[in-house]
């Protein structure tokens, strides 16, 4: 199975800094008062995990004091243990609403953009990369935004006024403690420089991984035709078996970076309690400051912790940001102008092609038009024939302007294209491809896709009009049954027909038919050709067929050969002239036998 290139991963440019995660700032700034309410309620709930080892330290100096005293002491750690139980709600609350708010922004405006890009950017990149990028790396943007991110600055705030509490608690031994600090910092320092890049290089695999089985899972049955299977199970358990090596290598390195600072801060955390321990039984310190410190200690050593476990998790989040916003970012090859000029409504449907020259991106080599000049009129119906690759599907497509000459214009009703909204004048613009596109909903959908707020009569009416009414009826539920994905319950010709019933609903003036019979059987191509017909009337309307037989009506049919064009006419005109298109309906309408 022939794929796509892609960039390789050491190509692709990767994030150097965590500040990569200010690309998420114009998606956070519209709910900075729900940010800023998270943040309160973090404050208040660290600022009272601060308070507890205090009411500890009472508690335990208060055995030797009255009774009544301690009850109060025992109170007050309960209500502050309340206090801190619905602040920490409040903040998860909070801070897990703004986080999902933000991905699901994040995914819009990702889709958005995609789905407006043309073919130029999908030679480039794997449909199943985009999925991935859009699912898995918007989920680890998900898991900072709305744990990892609260549990850091939390952490954050205990280990400043953990360390301060310890200060007065004891200056000491908060000196031996800082001692370690230094010491901490070192491996996360270092080890967060490595995990870094393989938290990027495991993203990319997984995307890798996502794209080759979309692209093997969508061609599932050409895979099994042509027994593939073994070549295509190969090839994705090769890049499963990449991502898996590149994901051991990154928890490899982020282990090993938490067992050095969790040993290292809690072997000095042992070491100053020894100290501390001594100071007790010298009677330097009460054992419930001992209690308070050790708490402190604990609090500050947890959080130092969870710090270097949070740093792995922003590390990745920031490469998966620096994906997203490369896609945000991306530079369509063919884009609206700032001042679109209007296209007037109702179309007239006039098309010119004036010195067109194009070549695809893919095979710059090779001319797929080759200063093409052609002017239909409109109301005009054009057949475009000629061998495979002379050009003919390409001029449909720039007529839709799904790609831009290299030089000449294309025009619809005297307006270049490229002065034009491209939604303004593709409104005006129904397509029948060879290869329809059903979707996975109901038939009636599939047809009302052509115009969203057509009624059930009118969906009906092009049925019938495109000769899918009876099919359609026989259905198990009508036009209420789901066709299944890629239309997979429907025949070929079925599709086909859907696809007609939806441009005849469309009602547009200029009517493009890329080898729209080109499924059918006899008598149905005869039924839909004369739904054909029918639509064509007063509308501009370009037809891609091999079969000679469906363009011989045509007002005018052009001859393309290597992306020119080499004769125009009608059918017995290009008849008489010989030439290729003589020889092309010498054999189809003969024996096929060349004289």
């Amino acid at each position: 199975m022939a794929r796509r290139p892609q960039a390789p991963l050491d190509d692709r440019p990767t994030t150097k800094r965590i500040g990569a995660l200010k690309g998420l700032g114009p998606f956070i700034a519209p709910y900075k008062g729900i940010a800023l309410a998270a943040l309160i309620a973090l404050m208040v709930t660290a600022s009272i995990s601060l308070i507890l080892p205090i009411a500890v330290r009472r508690v335990v100096d208060g055995f030797q004091q009255g009774a009544e005293l301690l009850d109060q002491y025992f109170f007050a750690a309960l209500v502050i243990t309340a206090l801190l139980a619905v602040g920490t709600g409040a903040r998860y609350y909070l801070v897990t609403r703004f986080g999902e708010r933000v991905v699901a922004d994040i995914r819009k405006a990702v889709f958005d953009r995609v789905l407006g890009m043309s073919p130029a950017f999908f030679e480039r990149i794997l449909t199943g990369e985009i999925i991935s990028r859009i699912t898995t790396d918007t989920t680890l943007i998900l898991s900072v935004i709305g744990s990892s991110v609260s549990v850091a600055l939390r952490n954050m705030m205990i280990f400043a006024g953990g360390m301060v509490m310890l200060l007065v608690t004891s200056a000491k031994l908060t000196g031996l403690v800082l001692l370690i600090v230094p010491v901490v910092i070192v491996p996360i320092v270092v080890l967060g420089r490595r995990l870094r890049g393989l938290s990027r290089e495991n993203q990319d695999w997984i995307a890798n991984s996502s794209g080759a089985a979309s692209e093997a899972l969508l061609a599932a049955q050409t895979v099994q035709a042509f027994t593939h299977e073994p070549q295509t199970r190969a090839h994705f358990g090769e890049v499963t078996e990449k991502s898996y090596a590149s994901a051991q290598r990154r928890i490899t390195t982020r282990a090993i970076m938490t067992m050095i600072v969790i040993f290292l801060v809690f072997a000095g955390v042992v070491g100053v309690l020894w100290v501390g321990a001594r100071d007790v039984r010298l009677g330097e310190m009460s054992v419930g400051e001992l209690v308070q410190f050790v708490i402190y200690a604990v609090m500050v050593a947890g959080s130092v912790g969870a710090l270097s476990e949070i740093w792995g998790e922003l590390q990745r989040a920031a490469g998966a940001t620096e994906r997203l916003v490369e896609l945000l970012a991306t530079e369509d090859s063919v884009q609206d102008p700032a001042h679109p000029l209007p296209l007037p409504m109702p179309a007239r449907g006039e098309i010119r092609f004036e010195d067109v020259v194009f070549h695809y991106p893919s095979r710059p080599e090779t001319s797929a038009l080759d200063h093409v000049t052609l002017h239909i009129a409109p109301g005009e119906t054009v057949a475009l024939v000629g061998p495979s690759g002379a050009g003919k599907t390409t001029v449909i497509q720039l007529i839709q302007r799904f790609w831009d000459p290299l030089s000449g214009t294309v025009k619809i009703d005297g307006h270049d294209l490229r002065s034009l909204a491209r939604a303004d004048f593709r409104h005006a613009i129904a397509l029948v491809p060879q290869d329809p596109v059903i979707f996975a909903a109901s038939a009636r959908e599939n047809i009302r896709f052509g115009s969203p707020g057509a009624s059930d009569a009118d969906v009906e009416a092009a049925a019938r009009a495109a000769h899918a009414h009876d099919f359609l009826t026989a259905l198990p539920d009508g036009y209420e049954t789901y066709v299944g994905e890629r239309g997979v319950m429907l025949s070929g010709g079925q599709k086909q027909r859907i696809a007609i019933a939806r441009a005849i609903l469309r009602d547009a003036p200029i009517l493009l038919l890329d080898e729209a019979t080109s499924a059918l059987d006899a008598a149905s191509e005869r039924e839909v050709q004369a739904a054909v017909d029918r639509l064509a009337v007063g509308r501009t309307t370009i037809i891609i067929a091999h079969r000679l037989a469906t363009v011989k009506r045509a007002d005018r049919i052009v001859v393309f050969e290597e992306g020119r064009i080499v004769a125009q006419g009608t059918h017995d005109e290009l008849v008489a002239q010989g030439g290729l298109y003589a020889e092309l309906a010498r054999l189809q309408f003969t024996d096929g036998t060349p004289a």
